[in-house]
């Protein structure tokens, strides 16, 4: 009979309060735990199913007193169905090229990255990062993690996403695109790319991170239809009723990771 060692047990800790930085007025706290070891990659899975994010080696989810506004969200990439819209955001970047990569970050990426920055989040935090904090977000990975690079047909680059294999689809970790080409929704397109590469390997989900509709720099993420949300520890189709404001709460457990 072969031994087989005992799990490691998972650490879970609650960070100290911090301005809400979607919903004004409010406070965030997130609990948090440690991506690392020889089974990082099946931990990761199971974080993110139960709607954890990840950051670095760490993974993330809100726990903030009396509020449910963030809901994590993903597309069911089988039954996805794209609008009109989205049809005419795709027409629109016909000529615009993907390229994977290594998660590696270049001078290339950074400079259009501070651009992104500059223009779209200038009192944010990650408007003062560093090249070298940009290599460690890029770069400080426990798992299986690449870039896609998209570049017009002069191959300027005008558009990146950080994105994570996981074993049941691809994780959109961040994304930016170069100032100016708003009317080309690149953010958008971004994320049809990932639901076509995510059906050509066969994987069921994009996992978009956290659908906050009192947001607006959160709430466009339910125009990706069907979706699903974690409401409660179970993943169910979004109804047009909580698109229309209706209010959705959800519980995160950590337990329910594994």
């Amino acid at each position: 009979m072969s031994y087989k060692p005992p799990r490691r047990p998972q650490f879970f800790y609650t960070t100290a309060p911090l301005p809400c930085p979607y919903v004004a007025g409010r406070v965030e706290r997130k609990v948090v735990t440690e991506i690392t070891g020889p089974d990082a990659e099946a931990l990761h899975d199971r974080l993110s199913r139960a709607g954890f994010r990840r950051s670095h080696n760490i993974a993330y989810a809100p726990v903030c007193p009396g509020c449910g506004a963030c809901v994590p969200i993903r597309i069911p990439t089988a039954t996805f169905q794209p609008d009109r819209t989205l049809k005419r955001i795709a027409r629109a970047n016909l000529t615009v090229e993907a390229f994977e990569t290594p998660a590696r970050a270049t001078a290339e990426q950074f400079q259009l990255f501070q651009r992104y920055q500059k223009i779209r989040h200038l009192d944010g935090d990650m408007a003062t990062m560093s090249f070298y904090d940009y290599r460690a977000m890029v770069e400080d990975t426990p798992i299986e993690t690449f870039m896609v690079e998209f570049r017009d047909p002069d191959e300027r680059l005008v558009g990146a996403c950080l994105a994570d294999r996981l074993g049941d689809g691809l994780s959109a970790v961040y994304s930016y695109f170069a100032p100016g080409l708003e009317r080309r929704s690149l953010g958008t397109y971004t994320i049809l790319w990932l639901i076509d590469r995510a059906k050509a390997l066969g994987l069921p989900y994009v996992y978009l991170g956290y659908w906050v509709p009192e947001s607006r720099k959160m709430a466009y993420k339910a125009r990706f239809r069907p979706s699903e949300i974690l409401v409660s520890g179970t993943w169910r189709m979004l109804t047009d009723g909580e698109i229309q404001g209706e209010r959705t709460t959800q519980v995160l457990v950590p337990e329910t990771a594994g």
